[in-house]
């Protein structure tokens, strides 16, 4: 007696094979979710990079106070027809152009390592921000040394003090450039801060047993 030559059901509660289902699911394949990032916006970024600059810029106040204390002063003098330098083998204007770049750079590598500090993830708003800022920090300390410094008007200030008598020269930077050491030591330090210790991208999601490298539809070899 043997059995009819009937093919076996499957069961009812087990679906159908879709192989199309399959290679639409690629085994090691991850969900789109994973490759979003968790960092802020672009609004909030531009709205902190603002901040940054702003708060940057306002650094420059005591950038101008330190160079007026500390930069050397030129002594003028004046006769009957005439201001001139006292010394004029002097190398006084030499050093308040220094003073001001020496100042400039230590406050931008502080700047560069504390806006690094508070923001590690960085990008592009923020280090615009951050140079825009001590670009701005810069210009403000330059003309706050001025204005505070001695009296700019020259002549005026030699008939005040009569002749023969030495006072000092006005603020002045003479080397225009040296406003921009606040900002390319900011730009270098902050760059190089995260290049060394800022977060890294995630590295790529590991394949599956089985996965080609060089297959594209997801299906084990």
């Amino acid at each position: 007696m043997t059995a009819p030559l009937t093919p076996s059901q499957p069961p009812h509660d087990q679906p159908p094979h879709d192989p199309w289902q399959q290679a639409a699911q690629p085994s090691g394949a991850v969900p789109s979710s994973a490759y979003e990032e968790d960092g802020p916006d672009m609004k909030t970024e531009v709205r902190q990079a603002a901040v940054i600059a702003v708060a940057v810029a306002v650094c420059g106040v005591l950038l101008g106070l330190l160079w007026l204390w500390l930069a050397p002063r030129v002594p003028l003098i004046a006769d009957s027809e005439a201001v001139f330098l006292k010394d004029t083998e002097g190398e006084q204007a030499i050093g308040v152009d220094g003073t001001f770049t020496l100042l400039a750079l230590a406050f931008g590598a502080v700047s560069g390592a504390v806006v690094f500090l508070l923001r590690r993830r960085g990008g592009i708003p923020l280090v615009v921000g951050l140079t825009a800022g001590s670009l701005l920090g810069a210009v403000i300390a330059w003309r706050l040394g001025i204005f505070l410094g001695p009296e700019t008007d020259v002549v005026a200030h030699a008939k005040s003090v009569g002749k023969g008598v030495a006072f000092d020269a006005p603020m002045e930077l003479k080397a225009k450039g040296a406003l921009l050491a606040w900002p390319v030591a900011a730009l270098l330090v902050h760059l190089g801060l995260t290049g060394l210790f800022g977060p890294r991208d995630p590295e790529p999601y590991p394949m599956a047993y089985g996965d080609d490298p060089g297959r594209t539809d997801g299906n084990p070899v």
